[in-house]
């Protein structure tokens, strides 16, 4: 079952294995920056899986409920990428 949920400016969609966010990061040009990227926001608690894409800037979030925006911005801050919000 999948149902969209709108918190917010934030969209998710809920499935079964939790809740899976799409964020907007610039600056990533490697796979080394996706790396980085996924490996602060994974630090996140609740958070699942976390899949960056250098290409399109896209980071896709899996976590047991829709993660602070506040920490996720703090994690790309953190690996040295901007952070634009919810793509």
């Amino acid at each position: 079952m999948t149902t969209e949920t709108k918190t917010g400016s934030t969209e998710s969609t809920e499935t079964s294995g939790g809740v899976t966010t799409v964020y907007q990061v610039t600056g990533m040009t490697c796979g080394h920056c996706e790396g980085a990227v996924s490996g602060e926001i994974s630090t996140i608690e609740g958070v699942t899986s976390v899949t960056a894409a250098a290409a399109t800037g896209r980071v896709t979030v899996v976590s047991e409920s829709v993660p602070n925006e506040s920490a996720v911005r703090a994690a790309v801050d953190e690996a040295g990428y901007e952070f634009v919000g919810q793509a």
